[in-house]
């Protein structure tokens, strides 16, 4: 697993993609940065930046060799066990200890059932969970879709099928329930039809 330990203060120079930083008490995260030298005036470094609480990703200039703040985080490993009236319960993967995680901070929640491994990035300084992470792709069994047509194999036609986990997929035509899909959790769209 991927941890930042860092000292406190750095600069510009030590920018690079997925590294957390403190700014306006919000916690944003580099998604992209490019050092820029012009003919004229100072070097400066064009970022962009997402906003860990909000998702909202914003464009930043920040002058080349000013002192930033970075936070202190950590990726760990968690598995999915239950929902109850206080939130979600995740497990630690090798400590085994368990938290409660609000669904706000989830990535995807509608595709999320018992069992499924994610990551949960905290804040090491306070401890505090700031997302939590789902792997890109997951595969769900369809629980309800409408009968599909034989030989209708047309790709761009869809129609509204219920997953394992209740949310709603538009998937082809072509599939059926009790077959599982690949769906990909950051647009909530069907990838492919998986065959076991």
């Amino acid at each position: 697993m991927f941890n930042q330990y860092l000292s406190r203060m750095a600069s510009t120079s030590d920018f690079r993609n997925g590294l957390t930083i403190e700014m306006n008490n919000d916690l944003m995260t580099i998604v992209e940065f490019q050092h820029v030298k012009p003919g004229k005036g100072p070097a400066f470094v064009r970022t962009k930046l997402r906003n860990i609480k909000t998702g909202k990703v914003i464009p930043h200039t920040f002058t080349a060799g000013v002192k930033i703040d970075i936070a202190r985080v950590e990726r760990r490993p968690y598995q999915y066990l239950y929902k109850d009236d206080m939130g979600y319960i995740f497990m630690h993967l090798e400590t085994f200890e368990q938290v409660h995680i609000p669904e706000e901070i989830i990535s995807a929640s509608a595709f999320l059932k018992e069992g499924q491994e994610v990551e949960i990035l905290y804040h090491a300084d306070t401890e505090t969970p700031l997302s939590c992470d789902m792997p890109a792709y997951v595969v769900l069994e369809i629980t309800y879709a409408e009968p599909g047509e034989r030989g209708n194999t047309a790709t761009n036609t869809f129609k509204d099928a219920t997953v394992e986990t209740g949310a709603t997929v538009k998937v082809p035509l072509f599939i059926n329930e009790g077959e599982k899909i690949k769906v990909d959790t950051r647009s909530g769209e069907y990838s492919e039809r998986v065959k076991e």
